[in-house]
């Protein structure tokens, strides 16, 4: 089953979403995976093949060359397909050695005799799923896609299962431009600068400095005579011509 578990950890697709896979809904041309349907235990462990819950859920699942090898070499070792008419689990991905379905029990059995043998903590097929979303939000692959990847109904759901791993995620993209300032910053003081990009400041003491200059220099020898004002001079306008007075004829 390690192809298997490939393909749950490398899509992150639910548990029934794999066992119900048809080799029909493989592309690995496209490098995309349909999800049509889900295997299902009812009723005793009667194995049923349902459409998943909700319209989010059925869609395409891309997949990576991981996965694809994974697929291929299940591929080479799948038993043939029964040619059962109308049989609604002819030709699936996963099954057991006579073409019978995967129960899910199965797989989780094998699962925990895996995690003994690596000395791990026991976990369920379900947290291979939580394990994919976790590689992908602490890579820094945006929220949106990770719901996208999982299928979620609304981007609410994958921003509360996984709120403590995107405050985490949000404290690394601050690190990370803190990280790049403060080298450029070291860069830029390391590397001397040339003289047309030197500060403003370095003109402004050129300027003071000339300033300076002009204050301090004797100021211009001067005349004494020259400057002294000369008496003033009052121009008035000329006396109008006083005409003698007409002699009476009295």
């Amino acid at each position: 089953m390690a192809d298997l578990f490939e393909v749950l950890i490398g899509t992150g697709m639910c548990k029934g979403e794999v066992l119900g896979l048809h080799w029909d809904d493989v592309h690995l041309d496209q490098g995309v995976l349909h999800v049509r349907c889900t295997l299902s235990a009812v009723d005793n462990n009667r194995l049923v093949l349902t459409t998943p819950k909700t319209r989010s859920s059925t869609g395409w699942v891309a997949i990576s060359p991981r996965v694809a090898t994974a697929l291929r070499h299940r591929a080479r070792s799948a038993p043939p397909p029964r040619s059962t008419p109308n049989d609604p689990f002819a030709g699936l991905v996963f099954c057991r050695p006579d073409g019978c379905p995967l129960g899910p029990h199965l797989v989780l059995d094998r699962l925990h005799r895996l995690s003994e043998e690596a000395d791990v903590p026991r976990v369920t097929v379900h947290d291979l799923r939580h394990l994919a979303a976790t590689i992908t939000i602490t890579a820094g692959v945006p929220l949106t896609v990770v719901s996208k990847t999982l299928r979620h109904s609304t981007l609410s759901t994958t921003a509360n299962l996984y709120s403590h791993l995107t405050q985490q995620a949000a404290h690394q993209a601050v690190d990370t431009i803190d990280h790049t300032l403060t080298t450029a910053a070291r860069a830029a003081d390391r590397q001397p600068r040339p003289a047309w990009l030197r500060p403003p400041r370095d003109h402004l003491h050129r300027l003071r400095e000339a300033l300076h200059r002009l204050r301090t220099s004797a100021p211009p020898a001067f005349s004494v005579g020259a400057s002294r004002p000369g008496p003033a001079t009052t121009v008035r306008p000329p006396r109008p011509h006083m005409h003698g007075r007409p002699p009476s004829h009295g």
